[in-house]
């Protein structure tokens, strides 16, 4: 599967962006998509996911209430709609596709990754 991110830019503290993930090939089969994130120096980190089916989804703390995730299935798109953004929200943003159909697993497809700047 591949994975093609868009929708970063740069936004002032409190305003708003929506990331898109367009997954191509072989698409079939039931997995958890999420977003992940890195800024400089520090790791990679969890930041949403979704599973297959349920409308069931996951967040990391610093983002809840504030981010959404969600999965046109029909569309092969995933989206991050990311809401009151705050300089530390600044990052490299990756959608990726799980093996399985737990954001909790392993992953084993990854998008280029949208740069995301948040200006104080």
């Amino acid at each position: 599967v591949q994975l093609q991110a868009s929708g970063g830019g740069l936004v002032q503290a409190g305003g708003s962006l929506r990331l898109s993930c367009a997954a191509s090939g072989r698409t079939s089969g039931n997995y958890a998509m999420a977003w992940f994130r890195q800024s400089p120096g520090k790791e990679r980190e969890f930041v949403a996911g979704v599973r297959w089916g349920a409308p069931s989804t996951g967040y990391t703390d610093s983002v809840k209430g504030r981010f959404t995730i969600s999965r046109d299935a029909a569309r092969n798109m995933v989206y991050l709609q990311m809401n009151s953004l705050k300089p530390e929200d600044t990052a490299v943003y990756y959608c990726a596709r799980a093996r399985g159909n737990s954001w909790s697993g392993e992953y084993v497809d990854w998008g280029q990754g949208t740069q995301v700047t948040v200006s104080s």
